[in-house]
């Protein structure tokens, strides 16, 4: 499966996830949760979706084993904070660990994301001809 179809299958499913905690958390009247909610709206419907685009269009990098790899660790790590998130706030600190770790692995793989961009565009630049000097 591309990655960009990965993409923007998870984050359909994450905004939805995040859609019905939203309205659970205003039916309730309990919104004690609401940075969980809001990390996986953030995370799990934003960023996948914005990955997705960038992705679709790139086409060499949407097919490549690598891009498919960020986008899975994208989504468990994303899963565990949202959830660890959630269970801090519901007076659980023993959930900090595995939300800080979450984090850490999000902000390795927003790294191996940034890679993956910035190595495309070092290899455009190499191909593109140089332009001939004016006589």
């Amino acid at each position: 499966m591309k990655a960009s179809v990965l993409c923007f299958r998870a984050a359909v499913l994450m905004v939805v996830c995040g859609i019905i905690w939203g309205i659970a958390m205003g039916i309730s009247h309990d919104h004690s949760t609401f940075p969980a909610h809001a990390h996986l709206n953030l995370l799990g419907w934003v960023s996948l979706f914005l990955f997705g685009i960038y992705y679709h269009l790139h086409p060499a990098i949407d097919d490549n084993r690598l891009a498919s790899l960020q986008v899975w660790i994208w989504i468990a790590a994303t899963v565990v904070l949202s959830i660890g998130v959630a269970l801090v706030h519901l007076g659980r600190p023993s959930a900090e660990p595995a939300a800080a770790i979450a984090s850490l692995v999000i902000l390795a793989d927003m790294l191996l994301f940034g890679w993956l961009v910035f190595r495309r565009e070092k290899k455009q630049l190499a191909h593109q001809p140089s332009a001939a000097p004016a006589d």
